[in-house]
């Protein structure tokens, strides 16, 4: 089995997400994706950022699209920093013979050599990079040269969806139409909980 490992805020989880996730699904053959929302520092705004419960309610909420997509409270469950390598490492345990593919940003692709323990990462899974804005492909693939001597690395070059979270956020605080954004259920969720308003 190949199973994705997609970890974010996803505050709100919004289409560009989900076509990321499903769009690597679809590449490299996995059969499951695992949505992993990070922990938030309890001292941040409730204006600015939802509750673990609400972030995880929404992502199953937008996950229903896609059988192979799931959600893992992992990263909400425990108390330590969520750095990316305890996350792998817990899903290698959860599945020591399975292709492990983890999902991440071109941005955050750029800079993954300066990540905690990066060469234990990339030991364990493949890493499956995504092109966060049109045209950055040419940097990507220099970067990936540059990692292949720690491990697997592919390229996704498929189109970006460039939607922000933080731009959400501040539509919704403005009372602004943010709904062609966010899946309709997700979008019903946020008004129902009157989430990130001002």
């Amino acid at each position: 089995m190949r199973i994705g490992i997609y970890g974010g805020s996803f505050n709100p989880v919004h289409n560009g997400h989900i076509h990321l996730a499903r769009t690597v699904a679809d590449e490299l053959g996995l059969d499951r994706v695992y949505l992993v929302p990070s922990r938030i520092s309890p001292h941040r705004s409730v204006a600015e950022y939802a509750s673990p419960e609400d972030r995880t309610a929404m992502l199953r909420l937008a996950a229903q699209c896609d059988e192979r997509l799931r959600v893992s409270t992992y990263e909400l469950d425990t108390d330590r920093v969520s750095y990316s390598i305890y996350t792998v490492e817990h899903f290698r345990r959860k599945f020591p013979d399975e292709e492990l593919f983890l999902l991440i940003g071109s941005d955050m692709l750029l800079s993954f050599d300066k990540w905690f323990r990066f060469e234990d990462i990339m030991r364990e899974v493949t890493l499956a990079a995504v092109s966060r804005e049109n045209g950055d492909i040419g940097l990507l693939e220099e970067k990936a040269e540059q990692l292949r001597k720690f491990g697997e690395i592919c390229i996704s070059r498929s189109s970006a969806v460039e939607v922000s979270s933080t731009e959400i956020r501040k539509k919704i605080a403005k009372n602004q139409d943010f709904t062609c954004y966010i899946d309709e259920n997700v979008v019903q969720y946020i008004r129902q909980k009157g989430l990130y308003r001002a």
